[in-house]
């Protein structure tokens, strides 16, 4: 098999499943989001946090050659500055994912049956050499949310509306959400910074 040199790319790609993020993090270092296929149109969380991570230098965009992909691409694309979304595209070609019994409506391949090769040639531009922002040590846990009173306490939801204020996120987040979005957004000292900041 051929072996790949890590991609440290400049800024999140959006892709629309799991298997696709799996597929692109075989290779690539950095911010993987999905959009849980449709689930993006239900999920303000998931739209808030494109956006929040889309506002200092953008996002990729690469979602599957068909008519679901062009129609997520689209909704994300308009809810976004023009200039805030890079679209990349993989090229149309007929055939069927491994896992899946049956090829896709339009019987094409999605992101996670493309040839690495290819979503490499995609991506390579888009590559910092050395990986920029690639190192973030430990992550914030769930422990630290109850131990900062952002769960598991009266008042926690109040707690975690005021951070993601800051932050430019959403209200009403779950736990688990928000702990997600914490990850994406700040390393474990910075979060330590800003919890310190919002008790002083």
């Amino acid at each position: 098999m051929k072996e790949y040199k890590t991609l440290h790319l400049d800024r999140p790609v959006i892709v629309e499943g799991r298997y696709d993020k799996e597929k692109l993090l075989s290779f690539v270092s950095g911010t993987v989001i999905t959009t849980g296929g449709f689930a993006i149109f239900n999920s303000r969380e998931t739209l808030a946090l494109i956006r929040r991570l889309a506002a200092p230098s953008g996002i990729l965009l690469l979602t599957d050659s068909d008519g679901a992909g062009t129609v997520i691409r689209g909704y994300i694309t308009s809810a976004l500055p023009k200039d805030a979304v890079t679209q990349l595209y993989i090229p149309k070609i007929k055939g069927k994912e491994k896992r899946k019994k049956a090829p896709s409506r339009a019987g094409t391949l999605g992101v996670e049956g493309i040839d690495v090769d290819t979503l490499y040639k995609i991506l390579l531009p888009f590559s910092v050499e050395g990986g920029k922002d690639t190192v973030r040590g430990e992550p914030i846990k769930k422990r630290d949310l109850y131990l900062d009173g952002l769960s598991g306490s009266d008042g926690a939801g109040a707690r975690r509306d005021a951070l993601a204020e800051r932050l430019g996120l959403p209200p009403g987040m779950t736990p688990n959400a928000f702990l997600s979005a914490l990850n994406v957004l700040l390393t474990l000292e910075e979060y330590r910074k800003i919890i310190s900041e919002m008790e002083n």
